[in-house]
């Protein structure tokens, strides 16, 4: 296929989610044809099944301007801009009726199995790049179909794979043998079965970031209605409690991320939550009906009825095997953008601006955008995504002035929630050498019952 004939084709656009829908608004602004493939029954599915969840970003931060524009003929009016939409809202008021705008170029139910260059695999060099992309596609119904693209976004994002409870990035021994008893998502306490299934009992949080916050905050609560007296959470830590545990705090420019950590704090202080820190979890073992969590040290905690492993996501590249991918080797992100996302030496308050430069990949004419671009670092907001997309875009219509025309300003917290320097615990230890803070990994309760030192604050 000539490269005119090539440039006819559409842009395929994997993932109909925030960054994904973005991105087909600005190839239709540019007049590219774009074609989403979700894998899911609706746009926006990874969204929904975390529909309980309230953002930390508000609605002006959440919508992409391209896709504001192709809305505005509808009569969709955007909601208050200061007003905090959860999961389910986002979904709903805007990635719905966007998909809706972009109607056939959206296919739901269509899950992409591999993508690669036309008539060549990863090994040869010959022609390769004046051959279009061929994405295999598998539809619900069980249909197989191969698609032919100019260029690919690949917007699906980490939702699918979260890591496990394993320090060692592997599921911890025992860990699957579990499942009945372990999940991977933040419980919607407001409904009656989950309700049910933590209410009055005992369960280990493992994670250190805002899913992590969420569940700690969600079970305080759970713990101080009637109908949930005596549940309890244990919170496992990898490194120690210090002054940047629970986040930014009221230093946070995002305010609701800030209350975040500090609802999780509070849940701690008052006794909701006991938390062991130094633990790295390495097996998970069956006590009768309970659970009990093993450490590579040897601890072993107090039996748990549940465990909610909160540890972070991964992207998914195995449909992407026969493409030239340069991704970072601990990130597993685009090696031009992994230094500037690198929890081992960056704090997430500051991205200097990126886009189609440290997007690209050997193989020309494949972008890894939104959550998926970050590979395994914890922290992205929506706003980075919008930005990504339109100057991948602006580069795919060959506007390299546009595309390489990047602004790009987040707000500070100061604090990142990645592994760290392999999660050694931080030590803002008191003057008397004593409080949370010590190194020693220990079974520890703050609050109100047992004063101690705060290093939250």
């Amino acid at each position: 296929m000539n490269a005119t004939a090539t440039e006819q084709l559409p842009v395929v656009v994997i993932g109909a989610g925030p960054a994904g829908l973005a991105a087909a608004s600005h190839l239709v602004e540019r007049g590219l044809e774009p074609l989403v493939l979700e894998a899911g029954a609706q746009a926006g599915a990874a969204v929904r099944e975390w529909a309980h969840v309230r953002l930390f970003s508000t609605w002006g931060e959440v919508t992409d301007p391209a896709a504001e524009k192709l809305l505005a003929p509808t009569g969709w009016v955007k909601p208050d801009a200061k007003t905090y939409p959860t999961g389910g809202d986002w979904a709903e008021k805007y990635l719905q009726p966007l998909a809706d705008v972009l109607g056939d170029k959206v296919r739901l139910g269509a899950r992409v199995a591999g993508v690669s260059r036309a008539g060549r695999d990863r090994i040869v060099d010959a022609d390769r790049e004046t051959q279009p992309f061929a994405v295999h596609v598998t539809y619900a119904d069980g249909r197989e179909e191969r698609l032919f693209a100019r260029a690919v976004i690949d917007a699906s994002g980490t939702w699918t794979t979260p890591s496990p409870a394993g320090a060692s990035g592997l599921p911890a021994l025992g860990e699957k043998a579990a499942a009945d008893r372990v999940t991977y998502r933040v419980p919607d306490l407001k409904d009656p079965a989950a309700r049910a299934r933590y209410a009055g009992r005992r369960t280990a949080v493992i994670g250190s970031g805002a899913s992590a916050f969420t569940a700690l905050a969600s079970l305080a609560d759970l713990a101080k209605s009637e109908d949930g007296e005596g549940a309890k959470a244990v919170w496992i830590l990898r490194r120690g409690i210090s002054g940047s545990t629970f986040g930014g705090g009221t230093a946070d420019q995002l305010p609701a991320r800030g209350a975040l950590g500090l609802a999780a704090k509070t849940a701690v202080d008052e006794g909701h939550a006991d938390a062991v820190t130094g633990f790295r979890t390495e097996a998970i073992e069956r006590d009768g009906d309970q659970l009990v969590l093993v450490a590579e040290d040897g601890r072993r905690l107090d039996p748990v009825d549940e465990v909610i492993v909160l540890t972070g996501f991964r992207p998914d590249l195995s449909f992407l095997d026969e493409l030239r991918l340069g991704l970072d080797e601990r990130l597993q992100a685009p090696v031009e953008l992994a230094p500037l996302i690198d929890p081992n030496q960056h704090s997430c308050g500051t991205v200097y601006p990126h886009g189609v430069k440290e997007l690209s990949h050997p193989e020309q004419g494949v972008y890894l955008v939104g959550m998926k671009s970050y590979g395994r670092a914890p922290t992205f907001l929506a706003l980075t995504g919008y930005e990504q997309v339109r100057s991948v875009v602006a580069a795919i219509a060959g506007d390299h002035e546009s595309a390489e025309r990047v602004e790009l300003v987040l707000p500070e917290t100061g604090v990142c929630g990645g592994a760290g320097l392999f999660d050694q615990p931080d030590t803002d230890t008191a003057a008397d050498g004593g409080g949370c803070c010590a190194p020693a990994p220990a079974l520890i309760q703050l609050g109100s019952t047992s004063p101690a030192p705060s290093c939250g604050s």
